[in-house]
């Protein structure tokens, strides 16, 4: 029943929902998506991807403040992360670890740590991203960009783009993972703003 709320709040309040797609978990598959955060939107995205398309055994690390003003998203599946707090952060990402031993797992993060305004500037992540990355080396670690805009319509139009997983070294420095993890999505997002304007016919309707 909160799942078919969830999916009419969508449908009520986006004119266009739509996805440009590289990505799709196999059965088997353990998946770390990690996404821009612009809007409050964001923490239900996680839900309405992964009930259409993905079909994982899903979890989502949202920031604390969040979670405390929208308790219900722990109903769907995200815990809370205390980034001022270091021995509470760190006990959530172990928890993040650990929630991704189970088959056909996913974990949906948002490593900007806070709402931050659209851009195709590289993004500036937290450590977490690159700390639960490094320590699932059997999970595919994968760029989602997010964009909402009305300039077609009154009413505003999602899109949304999931790239392919980013293949990194298991040598590499937790540095080095940042950089690489904020450039990919960057290129997501560069592609996403440009193609949902010019080219708005090639997403596939959610």
């Amino acid at each position: 029943m909160f799942d078919l709320y969830v999916r009419n709040l969508f449908w009520r309040r986006f004119k266009n929902i739509a996805i440009d797609q590289e990505y799709q978990p196999g059965e088997d598959s353990k998946t770390i998506y990690y996404l821009n955060h612009t809007s409050w939107w964001d923490g239900l995205i996680p839900l309405l991807l992964n009930q259409k398309i993905f079909k994982q055994k899903a979890r989502a690390l949202m920031e604390d403040k969040q979670m405390r003003d929208h308790k219900f998203f722990s109903r769907i599946g995200a815990f809370s992360v205390n980034l001022e707090e270091p021995r509470a952060a760190l006990k959530s990402m172990r928890y993040a670890v650990d929630s991704m031993k189970r088959q056909n797992s996913s974990l949906f993060i948002y490593p900007e740590g806070k709402i931050v305004p659209y851009s195709t500037q590289k993004p500036n992540f937290q450590k977490g991203l690159g700390w639960i990355a490094s320590r699932t080396p059997e999970a595919d670690v994968v760029p989602v960009g997010i964009y909402i805009h009305t300039a077609r319509h009154d009413k505003p139009e999602l899109f949304i783009k999931v790239g392919p997983s980013v293949k990194f070294s298991a040598e590499s420095t937790a540095d080095e993972l940042k950089l690489l993890f904020e450039k990919s999505l960057q290129d997501i997002l560069i592609n996403l703003q440009e193609k949902s304007h010019t080219a708005p016919q090639q997403f596939k309707q959610l």
